[in-house]
């Protein structure tokens, strides 16, 4: 309880920073909620029990990110020294999950609905169709609470079509990850350029099951398009 005392008096303070320099068009806010029962119990248990909120200019919950308590890492101890990105996990590796409160969309302007989503990492296929149309090629990929079944990683294909589903189309629902070197102790909103707002927090680590001297920075873009249409 402690703890999450001092997280939130962390996060309003990041909070009021932000609206001073980004005309409070966003904040976010903590909960102390738990992981929404629509999720699978394998899944929710690894989650952490409070959540942080986007808030929209209006007071509006946006929506409400659950982060994962440890994401599990592929890394060398120089890997480690050297400072984790997101190539030192595994593709669909589970990093929370999210409830949309009202409609939004995603980078590629796809309509998700309100409801309960996972976050599943994703990397853009290295083609010619996907040159040009974001600055960085990690993803976090939304699949629907109901079809995600367990925290287990998951094939590239079937995560796509999964994905696809949750914004009925043929194309993964996509949010961007920005690149997160050295994160904050507690969770940060960042105003970018062309109105991209991005949620930015530091997650522990483990490998081989066993807990790493090190954390990973996450920095996911909750609002936000490509500028490549």
């Amino acid at each position: 309880m402690h703890r999450f005392f001092e997280w939130t008096a962390a996060v309003a303070l990041l909070v009021t920073t932000a609206a001073l320099t980004s005309e409070n068009k966003y904040s976010i806010k903590p909960a102390k909620n738990l992981p929404p029962k629509e999720l699978q119990a394998p899944i929710a248990k690894l989650l952490n029990d409070s959540s942080i909120q986007l808030v929209d200019g209006k007071g509006a919950v946006v929506c409400e990110i659950w982060f994962r308590k440890e994401l599990p890492a592929k890394a060398t101890p120089e890997q480690i020294k050297n400072g984790l990105t997101y190539r030192d996990l595994d593709e669909s590796t589970l990093i929370g999950a999210v409830r949309f409160g009202q409609p939004v969309t995603d980078y590629r302007k796809q309509k998700v609905n309100p409801g309960i989503y996972t976050l599943r990492l994703g990397f853009q296929p290295m083609d010619g169709d996907h040159m040009g149309t974001a600055p960085y090629p990690n993803f976090c990929l939304i699949v629907s609470a109901k079809l995600d079944e367990k925290p287990d990683l998951i094939e590239t294909k079937e995560l796509r079509e999964l994905s696809a589903k949750a914004v009925s189309g043929s194309h993964p629902g996509v949010f961007l990850l920005y690149p997160t070197a050295e994160p904050k102790s507690a969770p940060n909103l960042v105003s970018m350029a062309n109105d991209t707002w991005v949620l930015a927090w530091k997650e522990p680590v483990t490998v081989e099951g066993q807990k790493a001297p090190a954390s990973i920075g996450v920095g996911l873009a909750l609002i936000g398009h490509t500028t490549a249409e």
